[in-house]
C-alpha cells in the first residue's frame, strides 16, 4: 500500500512526539543501520565459522563491565549489525545450556525479539536492542558459570548419520527422548537437509508437551527467524542447542515416551482430534462472533474443551484466523486480569505458534499447531489471581488530550493508573488514532526502560500480532498489553547510561 506525502509528513511529525517520551538521540554516534542491514541475511568446545569465531570469543571473554564499550568501538570502525546479531546468538548457544529452556536461557530466547524490535525501529535506534541483548548474554553467561559452566562440545562425528538416514534417525531419537542420538542426528540434517524441511520436522516437537510453559515453540520460531537474517551457515550449533532444549523434561525421572504424563496428553489426544477438522478448513469466513466464542471457551474450558470448540467452529465454516483472534484476546486478557510470568507466556507462545502455522506446509502439522495452541491456552490460567474487567467489557475512555498528545497521556498513565490507560487505548484507537504510532511509542519506551528479557519478548509479540487482528478487536488486544508495557514515568535502565558513556569515549 502506497503512503501519501501527507500521511508520511504526518507520521514524521507524530514520530517526533513519540520520540519526546524518551531521549535516545545519543545513538546517532553509532554507525548507521538501515533496514536492509538489519533484515535478511577449543578441543572441548564446538568451533564456529572462522569469520565469526573471533567476534564470538570477544563476547565470551570480555568482562561484562567492558563488553558494551568494546563492541561499540568496533561498530564505529565498521562492524556490521548482522555480524553482531550472529555473534550474540552463537555465543549464547555455545555457552548457555538450554536446560531449563527458560530462566538464564532467556538471553538466547530474546535475541530474535531484540532483532524484531530493531527491524521495526527508526534507523537511528536500531543498535540499542542488540547492545541490550549483548548485556543479557553476559549476565546469563555468568549465571551459567556459577551453575557448572556448560559449553556445547564438538559433535561426535562417527555418530552423525548419513544424509539418507538422518531424518529417520532424528525422529526416532526425538520420539524416544534420546539426547545423545538426537544431537548427532540433527547435525546430519543440518549438513544435508534444507531449512524448510528441518523447520517442518521441529515444529511438531515444539508443541508436543507443555513443559517449560511454551518456551520450546518460542525457541523454534525465534531460532529460524534469526537464522534468516544471520545466514544458514550458522545453523548447526543453533540447531544443536534447539534440539537439546526440545528434549528438556525438567526433573522428571520417567521417559515421556514410556509414560502417560499430563504435559503430553493434549498432543496425544489432538493427534486423533485433527481428523475431525474438515477438508476445507482453510477456506472459512472471518467471524468476529466466533472469535468471542473462542475467548469464552479459553476463560472457562479445559484443554479438551478449547480443542473441541475450535473444531466445532471450523466445521461451522469459521476462518482459522478468527479463532486465532480469540486466542490472542484470551492471552491478552490473562495478562490484564492475572499479570505475571505465566500469563505473559500465553502471549509469546501464541505469537510463536501463529508464526509457525503461517510458515509450515505439511497439512497434519498445521492442524496440530492450531489445536495445540487452543489446548494450551487454558493451561496458562491462574484463576486464583484473576481480577478486574474482562477484555471485551472494557469501557472506552477518550484521552483528555487530542492527536499526538493523547499518546503521551496514555503512556504517562501506565504504571500509575494502568486500568485507565487501557481504557484510553481503546478510546484513542476507536477514535481514529494510529495503532502504528502507539506501537512506535511502546517500543521506544522498552528500549529506554526495559529491564528484563520478557519486556522485549512480550512487546515484540504483541506489536507484531495486533496487525493480524481486525481493528475493533485489535484495540482491545493492545489495551490489555499496557498491563505489561512500560510507562513514560518509569526510570530509565542503566544500560542507556553505559551506552552514552561508551559513545562519548
Amino acid at each position: 500500500m502506497k503512503t501519501s506525502r501527507r500521511t508520511f509528513v504526518k507520521r514524521g511529525v507524530s514520530c517526533a512526539a513519540v520520540a519526546a517520551l524518551t531521549d535516545l538521540g545519543f545513538l546517532s554516534r553509532l554507525g548507521h543501520v538501515d533496514a536492509a542491514d538489519a533484515a535478511l541475511g577449543t578441543a572441548q568446545m564446538v568451533r564456529l565459522h572462522s569469520e565469526i569465531e573471533p567476534l564470538v570469543r570477544l563476547l565470551e571473554e570480555t568482562p561484562e563491565e567492558r563488553v558494551i564499550e568494546e563492541v561499540a568501538a568496533r561498530v564505529r570502525k565498521g562492524l556490521t549489525y548482522r555480524e553482531v546479531l550472529a555473534a550474540t546468538f552463537l555465543a549464547g548457544a555455545r555457552n548457555i545450556k538450554p536446560h531449563p529452556i527458560g530462566f538464564k536461557f532467556h538471553a538466547v530466547l530474546v535475541i530474535n525479539s531484540a532483532h524484531l524490535a530493531s527491524l521495526s525501529s527508526p534507523d537511528s535506534d536500531r543498535w540499542l536492542p542488540m547492545f541490550w541483548a549483548i548485556d543479557q548474554f553476559k549476565k546469563s553467561q555468568a549465571a551459567d558459570v556459577r551453575e557448572g559452566d556448560w559449553q556445547m562440545p564438538p559433535v561426535k562425528e562417527s555418530a552423525v548419520p548419513p544424509s539418507h538416514k538422518a531424518r529417520q534417525a532424528f525422529t526416532d531419537a526425538m520420539d524416544n527422548w534420546d539426547e545423545t542420538a538426537a544431537d548427532a542426528a540433527i547435525v546430519g540434517l543440518a549438513r544435508t537437509a534444507g531449512a524448510h524441511e528441518i523447520f517442518e520436522i521441529l515444529t511438531r516437537y515444539g508443541v508436543r508437551d507443555f513443559r517449560e510453559i511454551g518456551h520450546k515453540a518460542i525457541y523454534i520460531a525465534n531460532s529460524f527467524r534469526a537464522l534468516e537474517a544471520m545466514g544458514w551457515e550458522h545453523a548447526e550449533p543453533i540447531l544443536r542447542s534447539l534440539t537439546l532444549g526440545l528434549l528438556d523434561r525438567g526433573n522428571e525421572k520417567q521417559n515421556p515416551s514410556k509414560a502417560d504424563l499430563p504435559a503430553d496428553r493434549p498432543f496425544r489426544r489432538n493427534l486423533e482430534a485433527i481428523k475431525q477438522i474438515p477438508a476445507g478448513w482453510l477456506d472459512g469466513r472471518p467471524n468476529a462472533d466466533a472469535a468471542r466464542e473462542m475467548l469464552n471457551a479459553c476463560r472457562q474450558g479445559s484443554a479438551v474443551d478449547t480443542s473441541d470448540k475450535a473444531i466445532e467452529l471450523l466445521n461451522r465454516g469459521v476462518a482459522p484466523q478468527s479463532i486465532f483472534d480469540g486466542l490472542a484476546l484470551a492471552a491478552g486478557e490473562l495478562v490484564m486480569r492475572s499479570p505475571g510470568i505465566l500469563s505473559l507466556h500465553a502471549i509469546t507462545f501464541t505469537n510463536a505458534v501463529h508464526y509457525e502455522w503461517q510458515h509450515v506446509r505439511d497439512e497434519q502439522t498445521r492442524r496440530l499447531l492450531f489445536l495445540q495452541n487452543c489446548a494450551f491456552l487454558p493451561l496458562f490460567r491462574n484463576a486464583k489471581s484473576e481480577k478486574g474487567d474482562k477484555v471485551d467489557e472494557l469501557t472506552p475512555l477518550a484521552p483528555s488530550e487530542s492527536g499526538d498528545k493523547a499518546l503521551n497521556e496514555i503512556f504517562a498513565d501506565i504504571g500509575k493508573n494502568t486500568p485507565t490507560a487501557a481504557r484510553k487505548v481503546i478510546g484513542y484507537l476507536d477514535g481514529g488514532g494510529d495503532p502504528r504510532l502507539f506501537s512506535d511509542a511502546a517500543r521506544r519506551l522498552i528500549f529506554a526502560k526495559g529491564r528484563d528479557a520478557h519486556d522485549y519478548k512480550f512487546s515484540s509479540a504483541v506489536l507484531e500480532d495486533y496487525r493480524f487482528i481486525p481493528r475493533d478487536l485489535a484495540s482491545r488486544y493492545l489495551a490489555a498489553s499496557v498491563f505489561n508495557l512500560k510507562g513514560s514515568t518509569a526510570s530509565d535502565n542503566k544500560l542507556i547510561e553505559r551506552i552514552r558513556s561508551a559513545l562519548a569515549a
